[in-house]
């Protein structure tokens, strides 16, 4: 069993310690902000599992701007902060602000990335963004390779393309692949994409009802 109390107590003082402590330099700068980015995330997720959603929804925000502060000084390729916001914001329900964020991945050059991560941002973002043809066609570039985990993309490729049956296939392998973890970032045990890819099926009328100890009670 998850302590969540205890995660999110541990969260937010590593998230408070790490604001407090900001450098000057650019480098180590952008390092503290994406650990205090991680920090809020764990603190937002964890709440969420406690069903606290009003304040998870203040740390997921808090996660989502510090990852965007930390870009301009961040090493070329570092998809995983737009990803990471876009994922915060789409859980908290903020969709405007999680469309501002695909902008910001695109306008980065996500779609031009040759490494998987890259493109799965580009996919990630024009899917936010509404634009289902071209999320399809990026992410079926990724079903393939070794180095990307099919589950997110073939969830990704059939919520593009609508299609309830297969997305709700998809969707469960997911839930089983995150299941079937060990190692999660922040050793927080939270489907996190599974919970920002459903959030985009709903607005798309693809409902499918999910359970494990991986996802919050009643969903999001």
């Amino acid at each position: 069993m998850v302590d969540w109390e205890e995660r999110v107590a541990r969260a937010s003082e590593r998230y408070e310690d790490g604001s407090a402590r900001l450098p000057d330099e650019p480098d180590e700068r952008q390092r503290q902000l994406t650990r205090t980015g991680n920090a809020a995330w764990a603190a937002g997720l964890s709440l969420l599992m406690l069903g606290r959603r009003v304040e998870a929804d203040t740390w997921l925000l808090r996660a989502a701007d510090r990852y965007r502060e930390s870009w301009p000084d961040a090493p070329p390729g570092s998809w995983g902060r737009p990803i990471g916001a876009m994922k915060s914001r789409l859980i908290a329900g903020d969709m405007q602000g999680a469309r501002s964020d695909a902008r910001w991945a695109l306008e980065g050059g996500a779609a031009e990335s040759e490494s998987p991560i890259g493109t799965y941002a580009a996919a990630l973002a024009h899917l936010v963004l509404g634009e289902d043809a071209i999320a399809r066609e990026l992410a079926s570039t990724l079903i393939a390779r070794d180095d990307f985990p099919s589950t997110v993309a073939a969830s990704v490729v059939t919520l593009s393309a609508r299609d309830s049956s297969g997305y709700q296939a998809a969707t469960h392998t997911l839930v089983e692949d995150f299941e079937g973890r060990t190692e999660f970032l922040e050793d927080i045990p939270v489907a996190d994409t599974v919970l920002a890819l459903q959030v985009l099926a709903e607005d798309r009328g693809l409902r499918v009802s999910l359970a494990s100890p991986l996802l919050p009670v009643g969903g999001i």
